[in-house]
């Protein structure tokens, strides 16, 4: 039986990379982050393809997940450029991508 401890999980946020980086050095076992085109945090969001890729190649070094927000309130012009950034996210192994609209995730289905 696994005990309820081993599955606790300590989630950070990450605004930008050094954050990211200050997240695990403290003992977070995945941070979560977003570009601004897909966050609702966008204005405290310096996330972009590179620097996102480059925090999961450090926290897959260090045995730690990296979880991308796709969590806009989705119109025309976030839903034609979605697929693509989906499956950039899927190509650079990201841990989890995290949504609640469902066009959004009906999106992330069909691209991942």
């Amino acid at each position: 039986m696994i005990s309820r401890l081993a599955c606790v999980e300590l989630l950070a946020p990450a605004g930008n990379l050094e954050k990211a980086k200050t997240a695990f050095i403290f003992g977070a076992d995945a941070a979560y982050l977003g570009v601004p085109d897909f966050s609702l945090r966008a204005r405290i969001n310096d996330f972009d393809n590179k620097k996102i890729e480059k925090i999961v190649k450090i926290a897959h070094e260090q045995k730690k997940k990296v979880y991308v927000t796709l969590n806009i309130f989705a119109h025309n012009r976030h839903i034609e450029k979605l697929p693509k950034h989906i499956k950039y996210l899927k190509s650079i192994n990201v841990d989890a991508i995290i949504a609640s609209d469902p066009g959004v995730i009906e999106t992330i289905k069909k691209n991942w």
